[in-house]
């Protein structure tokens, strides 16, 4: 019933940039918290940047100045946008919508290559 559909990822080269979308239905989206998180092969799941109901966000330090997240909300979508991409930015990137007191979902996933 719930589901986050994830797109957007694919190979660039460094320095290049990419917007990954996650758009929502069968929930109310405009309540949740978004996070977008990564995890590169052998290698922690590592959040990335997160926007609250609120629009408050926060960003991890090694993407700061170079990611932004954001949603449209009459979309029931999230976005990040990242720049200046590195071949270290290289993983399977998940949104993720929670709400104290719900359940939290989880997209499928989308891969991001960053290779010259």
């Amino acid at each position: 019933q719930v589901h986050l559909v994830e797109s957007g990822g694919g190979l660039v080269q460094p320095g290049g940039s990419l917007r990954l979308s996650c758009t929502a239905s069968g929930i109310t989206f405009w309540v949740f918290t978004v996070d977008w998180y990564r995890q590169a092969p052998g290698k922690q799941r590592e959040l990335v940047a997160t926007m609250t109901s609120d629009s408050v966000t926060n960003y991890a330090d090694s993407v700061k100045g170079r990611f932004s997240i954001s949603r449209d909300n009459a979309e029931n979508t999230a976005y990040l946008r990242m720049n200046s991409l590195k071949p270290e930015d290289t993983a399977v990137y998940y949104c993720h919508l929670r709400l104290t007191g719900a359940h939290d979902y989880w997209g499928q996933g989308t891969q991001v290559t960053v290779s010259s």
